[in-house]
Formats: structure tokens, sequence, C-alpha cells
């Protein structure tokens, strides 16, 4: 009986869910996952998750604790676009917004919830700065979930521990969710999300510092995650990329095994990939993986495009209000509408490959320039009254070669590090 089979019989039982039942081969679990990683439906929802660092203003040196954060949304009552928020392990806090119907939907009720967590994180004499990368403090972890710290032992012991550790704690992004839209379109689908990333990451970029020095990259945010594994954080693509369900299930059984829960969560600090613990060559926590634990293994999987019923895409650093609108507006409409879609991909077919070239100079590279500006114009065709003031002023920076990030590097040229730090968790600048 095949995985499917097991886990759908499984269901059937008074109390019982597939959760628990032993999976017993890869091959099993690569059905698994090509069965349920993306799902047939028309292209409509759109969800939005944002993160921001936690200052104090009064000392952006210092790194709020673990106790000051929660206490704030302790306190916070339920946000009016139904956003979740949650605390990443260097203190960031995240928004994670619920499906609308609608990139501009989306838009006004993640605005409306920044406003308000803002306030709450300023009532406490706390701050929010939405860069992509920490531009001023060394990495530390302050949360102190089990999941986080099993995560930070992972990468010491695996060399990837700097990076590991910038990316856990010093780095935040903005995450665009997608419907995968009707099955036929699929693998032009993903293509096209993966195809647009170094486009989209020269436009967005906004982090040219990390602990204090300038980095020489505009996203130093993406240059970190370029620095993890690739087994966890490359694209899934594979050399055709017509199945993107198989090239997933290749992916995930590929990759390492992070942690593993017994219960707790604990790392695996031995080279495991996913495939061998299911075929039983190794066993981990003296047992074989149950469909949890391959569950639990996708979510330790940080692709820039992720396939998770729906697409999530991960390769934008995180944006102030200027910005992030506008691009979040574009990215979409560039995916979601069938003849923006058809004209992005021909514009950015020159760079579809230039993830390095786009987090180290971004625009000032002349190929990434001009399928930025034709992009933008593709999207700002389709904006609505609401959003062409924002439009605009994007397209302005575009044109002239310029992103967040340059507007971040003059202000701490002029100012210093930290008054520019303290200036923005204050609503500044």
């Amino acid at each position: 009986m095949t995985l499917a089979a097991i886990t759908a019989a499984a269901s059937q039982l008074d109390g019982a869910g597939p959760a628990g039942v032993e999976i017993t081969s890869s091959s099993d679990a690569a059905e698994y996952i090509t069965d349920g990683c993306l799902v047939d439906g028309p292209v409509q929802s759109v969800g939005l998750e944002i993160e921001a660092h936690c200052y104090d203003p009064a000392d952006p040196q210092r790194r709020p604790s673990w106790d000051e954060i929660t206490d704030v949304l302790g306190w916070l009552r339920p946000l009016p676009g139904g956003s979740v928020v949650s605390v990443e392990p260097g203190g960031a806090v995240e928004l994670s917004g619920p499906p609308s119907d609608g990139i501009a939907s989306a838009i006004e009720a993640m605005a409306r919830d920044q406003a308000v967590l803002r306030a709450a994180f300023s009532g406490a004499g706390l701050g929010l700065v939405f860069l992509g990368a920490d531009p001023l403090r060394p990495a530390k972890r302050v949360n102190p979930g089990a999941r986080y710290r099993a995560m930070e032992q992972f990468f010491a012991a695996s060399q990837s521990g700097v990076a590991g550790a910038a990316m856990m704690t010093s780095t935040a992004s903005i995450q665009v969710n997608v419907d995968a839209g009707p099955q036929a379109g699929w693998a032009a689908r993903v293509r096209l999300a993966h195809a647009l990333g170094p486009t989209m990451i020269a436009i967005a970029a906004n982090s040219p510092l990390l602990g204090g020095e300038f980095s020489g990259w505009v996203s130093t945010r993406q240059r970190v995650w370029g620095q993890m594994d690739s087994a966890r954080c490359g694209p899934i693509l594979g050399a055709s990329g017509d199945d993107p369900r198989t090239d997933w299930a290749r992916y995930a059984l590929k990759a390492p095994v992070m942690l593993v829960h017994s219960p707790d969560a604990m790392a695996v600090t031995h080279y495991v990939p996913f495939a061998h613990w299911a075929d039983g060559r190794v066993l981990l926590g003296g047992r074989r993986p149950t469909v949890a634990d391959l569950d639990y293994h996708l979510t330790t999987l940080f692709p820039p495009v992720r396939p998770r019923q729906w697409l999530e895409i991960r390769y934008l650093d995180t944006l102030p209000d200027e910005v992030w609108p506008a691009v979040l507006f574009t990215l979409v409409t560039l995916l979601d509408d069938p003849v923006a879609a058809d004209l992005a991909a021909e514009a950015v077919e020159p760079v579809t490959t230039a993830w390095d070239t786009a987090a180290r100079i971004g625009l000032r590279d002349r190929q990434l320039y001009l399928a930025a500006n034709r992009c933008l114009s593709v999207a700002a065709e389709r904006a609505p009254a609401e959003l062409t003031a924002a439009m605009e002023r994007l397209m302005h920076d575009v044109d002239r070669g310029r992103c967040a990030a340059d507007d971040f590097s003059d202000r701490v040229i002029e100012h210093g590090i930290a008054p520019t730090v303290s200036r923005l968790a204050q609503g500044g600048l």
C-alpha cells in the first residue's frame, strides 16, 4: 500500500490521522510531497508577511529582550486586517496577513495592521525598523523556542554558523503568497516566479549594511542567504522546470534533516538527507520518520520560491512604507495578470539567473536596470488609483537607478548608523 493510501486510510479511523503514519521509503515520501505541494484552482488570493527589526530608539545598539517584545504583544488586541503577529529568532516582529481577494485589498489590510503594531511598540518606548538586514547590532538570538535553539546548533555543526546566525537573527524580508493557479500552468508560473527574482531583488534591495559595516552589496540579506547551503536555500527548479512538484520532492528528499522531535526539537548535527532517513539507511531518534516529521522537514527548507499548496515568494528585502505597496503590487501583477506575465517573462529573460549580481550591484547592472523599468511600466498601467502615487515614486527611483538601499546609505553617511537607525525607529527620516 502506498503512503497516500496509508494516510487516506488512517484519516478514516476514529480519532486517528496521517501525522503519525510511518514512512517506509523515499519513494513514498516523494509521492506524499508531489500529491500535496500545489493545489489546482483559480488565481485569486494573496497573502502578505512583513518583518521588521525591533529597536530601542534611546539605545539602538541594544537588542530588546524577549520579555520586552512579548510584553507589548501581550497587550495587543486583534488587528483590524486580521494579521497574526510572531517573533523571529533575533527579535524581529512579523505580521502575517490572512488571504485577501487580490493584491490591492491585501496591501490595504497590511497597512492598517502595520500602523496599529507600530503604535503599540512606540507606546512601549520601542520602534520597528524596516531594513533587509540589521545594520548595527551583532547577531544574537533572543527567542528561546526549542526550534530556534536547535537551528542554531544545526548551523554551527554544518560549518555555516556565521551565515546561519545572521540569517536567523539579522535579516528581515517580505514574503508574498499567491495561489498556485490552474494545474496546466504550474510549470510556467513557478518558472516565472523564479525568473522575476533577480529583477525584483534589484528593485527592492534595502540592506547595504550588516553588523555595523557596509557590506558592498545593496541586498546583504540576499548575500547572507546565498552563503547558506544551496541544498536548503537554493532555487528548487530542475533542469527543465517542467514539473515543479517533482522538482520540489527531489529537493526536499536531498536536503539534510535539520531537527528531530524526541519530543523536543533536537538538532541533527551530522549530514543526513531526508531520503536516507526515509529508506532506513539512518535512524534518527532511534526510529524511521513519520508524516509529521516530513511535514516539519518541509518547514525547514528555505528556497526563494517555496511550494506550500500555494507559492511562497521569499526573496524580497523588507521595505519602508513609501516603497513596499508599489513593489508588492508590481510582483503580484506580473505573476497574476496573464498579459503582464507574458510581457514580464520577456523583459526578464536576459537576467533570470543574475541572483548575485542583483544582490551585489542591483540596478547599476544595465540589463537589470532595463528589465526593472520594463516590468514597472507594465505594472503601472494596471495600478489602481490608490496606488498611483506610490507607483510613480517607485518608477522615478528605478528610472534613476536607485533603490531603498541607496537612500538608507545616504542617510548613514550623513548622520551615522546609530542616529539614523534611532530616527527610523521613531518613525523619522
